[in-house]
């Protein structure tokens, strides 16, 4: 059995401290980076990212995938429909409902997008090696599907 880790000092030795203090960390660089680049915000990539990889969404699913209130999610949508990058169109499914995916022009700016969020990760991965990497991800996966669990089980129980 792997020996328990050391009991923690205080926040900072807590796994979900690093986590975040890492996201944010990679939020603010993704920030700037695609401000000065692009022209997008961190929510505005985002919800383009989504769409350029799983369209067409509707706005509960891109709020969701994207981990916002669906007003945030509504309002990016919106000034991306007004930018020309985003259209929308009536959801077969939901009458009252919309789907959304990327104009020509969207597809074309989350291609090159996509290029640099790539580049970016293996920038920001280039101290680990292909087996680190490789553990990483998957260590990633697991952590978020328990943390999936653990929260549904303290949801049903409250």
């Amino acid at each position: 059995m792997d020996s328990p880790l050391p009991e923690p000092d205080g926040i900072k030795d807590l796994v979900s401290y690093r986590l975040h203090v890492l996201a944010n960390l990679s939020a603010r660089w993704a920030e700037a980076r695609y401000q000065q680049r692009f022209g997008l915000k961190l929510l505005e990539w985002r919800a383009m990212a989504l769409l350029g990889g799983y369209a067409p969404q509707s706005l509960n699913e891109l709020a969701r995938g994207a981990g916002l209130a669906k007003s945030y999610a509504s309002r990016t949508v919106a000034g991306l429909i007004q930018r020309k990058l985003v259209a929308s169109t009536p959801d077969d499914r939901d009458g009252r409902g919309k789907l959304f995916s990327l104009t020509r022009s969207g597809k074309a700016l989350y291609g090159r997008v996509f290029e640099d969020a790539v580049r970016r990760s293996e920038a920001w991965l280039s101290v680990l090696s292909a087996e680190e990497r490789a553990t990483l991800m998957d260590m990633l996966a697991r952590l978020t599907e328990h943390a999936r669990t653990l929260e549904a089980k303290d949801t049903a129980g409250s």
